[in-house]
């Protein structure tokens, strides 16, 4: 009798498995681009912020400066500076400035004196804890 084999079929891919795969390659393709944009998105969010916070404090020196900037061109630093730098005085005040005697001598202040440490109490040996926890009683030799 004739044996038949059978041959093994050669699956086809038909035109809807094609349509199929390309649609679900084109969505992981935007999948994967989709999830990049916002990974990109969310950096360049971080980096708005750091700069954001920057220029917050940049602004508030800014505005320091300006007021140091107004305080310094006005008349009252200058008059300031003229009494306490310039040595400079107005009518009717009379200029102090305090002169040390020529024969006084410069005295050196007296190091005071460095306490001496107090003896620590010495620690026991560790194994002596140990002794104690488990035996109750003092270590041998001591």
């Amino acid at each position: 009798m004739e044996e038949r084999t059978e041959r093994p079929r050669k699956q086809q891919i038909s035109g809807i498995q094609i349509v199929f795969a390309s649609i679900l390659s084109i969505g992981l393709l935007l999948t994967i681009n989709f999830s990049a944009r916002i990974r990109r998105g969310q950096q360049i969010e971080e980096v708005r912020a750091r700069i954001e916070a920057t220029i917050n404090v940049l602004s508030t020196e800014q505005a320091d400066l300006i007021s140091e900037r107004d305080y310094a061109s006005s008349d009252a630093a200058v008059i300031e500076w003229a009494h306490r730098e310039g040595k400079l005085i107005r009518e009717g005040e009379v200029l102090v400035i305090p002169v040390q005697p020529a024969n006084a001598q410069i005295t050196t202040p007296t190091p005071a004196a460095t306490p001496i440490p107090l003896a620590t109490p010495t620690e026991p040996p560790t194994w002596h804890l140990w002794w104690k926890l488990f035996f109750d009683g003092p270590p041998p030799g001591s």
